[in-house]
């Protein structure tokens, strides 16, 4: 399993567990929050980063990581 699978089957427990137990608006900031956060890293680079960003990424899934 890999490394993204993982973080998300944890995201959605800890989702889950806020919902019993936390009013449902809260949650719904958690998963809003946890969203947005690498959302706006990624439009904070400069185009020359996203390229590069990107290349990598390509290169990866070429080489089957």
């Amino acid at each position: 399993m890999s490394r993204n699978s993982k973080i998300a089957i944890a995201g959605v427990i800890i989702g889950l567990i806020l919902l019993v137990w936390v009013p449902w608006y809260i949650t719904a900031l958690v998963v809003i929050a946890a969203l947005a956060v690498p959302t706006v890293g990624y439009f904070m680079l400069d185009p020359s980063q996203r390229r590069r960003l990107r290349n990598i990424q390509q290169r990866r899934k070429q080489i089957d990581r």
